[in-house]
């Protein structure tokens, strides 16, 4: 046992008369609020209109929850499926490996229909929302906190998260504290939305290339926090002997790193060490060089 550790909370939803409100579902909603907040704040700082941030948060949003809806249904039903392969265990298996980066994807489409319905350029947008996604994604990690999932394995290090016996995964109910996961998901999240805002300063990127390094740092934490056996524990599903997250965060920064590679600035044309001398005639009719 070690010596401390971080407590989970006893309680991960209150009743509320006939209805039941989930942490999880407040870190989400918290992290959407922490989200439109910062990009707002740094859209109107680069001179974009109050508003607009809110305009595309409102097709943005529900595009993003429709992802990581999907990527929960597989996680709660596919074994209720058994080994029948049913259409929908099919298309929800296809829908799996999105998770988190597919939730920003579709978040992503939302923001471009969004921008075009309002006739706004996406790239500043773009700009201004990639850290604050970072943030947001930060804040409504710490649902799993809450939740008592998404911990790594066996840990007696005195930042280990403690889990309620019947939150343990099977083959580890004889352990009770473990690596926080969600809180090296988070950390990695806030520490990427500053690096994302310094980069952005330090090399003048454009909205659309500070977004797709932003979803290349998220791949390389989501890849390392979610997709690694050493780290997270649990029942999830693979393909290609490699769990579903850990392929689609693969997939995001190969999209992502493409991208910034495509969109880089033109190269100037070297200058000429001697200039072309121009031909010009003076008054009394001679030719000179100039």
């Amino acid at each position: 046992m070690p010596l401390a550790s971080i407590p989970s909370p006893a309680h991960a939803a209150w009743r509320l008369g006939p209805l039941s409100v989930r942490a999880y579902a407040l870190c989400v909603i918290a992290g959407i609020v922490v989200a439109v907040a910062v990009a707002s704040r740094r859209y109107r700082a680069n001179g974009g209109r109050t508003g607009v941030i809110l305009d595309v948060a409102a097709w943005a949003v529900p595009f993003g929850l429709a992802g990581a809806l999907a990527h929960v249904i597989l996680l709660d039903t596919r074994h209720d499926f058994g080994h029948a392969h049913r259409l929908w265990h099919i298309a929800t298996i296809g829908v799996a490996a999105i998770g988190v980066p597919g939730a920003v994807a579709l978040g992503a489409a939302g923001a471009w229909i969004a921008c075009r319905r309002a006739r706004t350029p996406l790239g500043p947008v773009a700009g201004a929302a990639a850290p604050a996604v970072a943030f947001g994604l930060a804040v409504g990690g710490l649902g799993n906190w809450w939740a008592q999932q998404f911990y790594g394995q066996p840990s007696t290090w005195w930042w280990a998260v403690r889990i309620s016996p019947e939150h343990r995964v099977p083959g580890y109910e004889n352990y009770a504290t473990f690596q926080p996961a969600f809180l090296y998901q988070s950390l990695w999240d806030v520490a990427l939305g500053v690096a994302v805002i310094w980069a952005g300063r330090r090399f003048a990127l454009s909205g659309e290339r500070t977004f797709m390094l932003a979803a290349a740092g998220y791949a390389v934490g989501g890849f390392w926090v979610g997709g690694l056996e050493s780290l997270r524990v649990g029942p999830l599903p693979h393909a290609l002997g490699m769990r579903y997250g850990a392929l689609g965060d693969i997939a995001v920064f190969v999209l992502a790193v493409a991208g910034m590679y495509l969109t880089r600035p033109g190269r100037q044309p070297p200058a000429r060490a001697h200039p072309k001398r121009a031909l010009v005639e003076d008054s009394s009719g001679d030719v000179m060089s100039v």
